[in-house]
């Protein structure tokens, strides 16, 4: 019989490898928004075109993602990661080869990303959530944060690279590399633990579907997601556009913004705590509106920077505080899991078209005005993440 301290190690280390594969996930998809104005400027991409070829990595994580949730129960989240970590390290190096030349290769490669990505997303937070719930406290903000810093270092990669001169591909290959073999060393430590509370049944998805609590917490993830996802995509773009900032320099913009939402997530589960997740999340969604604008209306680099800080912070808990959410539930965990996650990444598949197609006009900076509005639908959805009794479906009562 296994001793409460040993399991409690065994849970202590499991939180560690989880930590690992979230940091992992951030150097990913950081490597690539990173060197995004460089793949542009190679290629010679207009705004429009480089919003569609963004659209790959968006759509290869919406196709993954509806069947995630039975991948993750086939599978389990370790074997899922190994295999989506390794697809997604192809599509890296895929994209490194047409970076210089190619846009169709690009585009290929993105789709490969984004497939991997998308089941490798879902994976990591129903692993990190049984965590979660093995250690009776709020952590999963903080495995966003993990993601964060992960994205920290991605993004100071990308500004060294940049400074250094060092080719795309060069860059794209070395870090595809570390990742193949960091990422299935991580999963040896998992508790790889499904929960059995259906009773042998599998969770459906298609229920899931139906749960309004689910659809409304998936709203909620959306409007964050956009306001996360075109600050990965367009802050280094519209910096240096909108505000002449060098290639280096807009590298650091992204990082300026990763790093407030890694200090928004790791100190987020003390505010939780405190407030409660609709008042945390309603508080933060009026933050990210307000960075946005500022970031926009500025008036000069430095004072959007403030901006991005700001909208980095305020769009930082919505991802983490909506998976908590849906998987608040043990027994549909994965299925929910699956739902809020696939409305969530059709923020990436819009959003870039949407702020590709308005910077033809307006400019990218002013384009991204939208996402200020966007947060508004956030901060009226967030009363849904009030914490479901388990085997219920319904919205909690206000």
């Amino acid at each position: 019989m296994t001793s409460p301290s040993a399991v409690d190690h065994q849970v202590e280390v499991a939180k560690r490898a989880v930590a690992a594969v979230f940091l992992g996930s951030g150097v990913a998809f950081a490597t690539w928004a990173s060197r995004i104005p460089q793949v542009r400027d190679n290629l010679d991409l207009s705004p429009a075109v480089l919003g569609i070829v963004l659209l790959g990595i968006a759509a290869g994580s919406l196709i993954a993602l509806p069947t995630s949730g039975f991948i993750v129960h086939r599978l389990g989240p370790t074997r899922t990661i190994v295999v989506m970590s390794l697809l997604f390290c192809l599509g890296l190096a895929i994209v490194a080869v047409g970076a210089a030349t190619s846009v169709i290769a690009v585009l290929i490669g993105l789709f490969i990303m984004g497939y991997g990505n998308g089941n490798w997303d879902v994976a990591m937070n129903v692993e990190g959530a049984a965590v979660e719930q093995r250690l009776h406290r709020a952590v999963m903000p903080r495995f966003h944060a993990g993601f964060s810093i992960g994205a920290v270092i991605g993004a100071a990669i990308g500004a060294l690279m940049n400074f250094l001169n060092v080719p795309v591909t060069a860059h794209f290959i070395l870090v595809a590399a570390a990742l193949a073999v960091a990422m299935p060393l991580a999963t040896r430590w998992f508790i790889n633990a499904i929960d059995e509370a259906h009773d042998g049944e599998r969770p459906s998805v298609l229920k899931a579907w139906r749960e309004p609590r689910t659809l409304v917490i998936g709203v909620l993830v959306l409007t964050m997601a956009f306001a996360e996802g075109t600050g990965n995509d367009w802050i280094g773009v519209a910096t240096i556009d909108g505000y002449g900032a060098s290639a280096a320099t807009g590298s650091l913009a992204l990082a300026f913004f990763v790093a407030a939402m890694t200090v928004g997530r790791w100190f987020g589960t003390n505010i939780i705590d405190r407030f409660g997740r609709v008042a945390t999340l309603r508080g933060t969604a009026l933050i990210g509106a307000a960075g946005v604008l500022v970031t926009v209306f500025g008036g000069s680099l430095q004072v959007a920077i403030i901006g991005i800080v700001l909208w980095g912070f305020g769009c930082s808990l919505g991802f983490p505080v909506g998976m908590s959410a849906a998987a608040d539930d043990p027994a549909m965990s994965a299925a929910r899991v699956s739902v809020v996650a696939t409305i969530g990444y059709t923020a990436f598949l819009a959003g870039p078209t949407l702020i590709g197609f308005l910077g033809e006009g307006a400019g990218v900076l002013r384009a991204l005005s939208v996402t200020a509005a966007l947060l508004v639908f956030a901060f009226i959805a967030a009363g849904a993440t009030r914490p479901l009794v388990p085997g219920k479906t319904e919205l909690p009562a206000r």
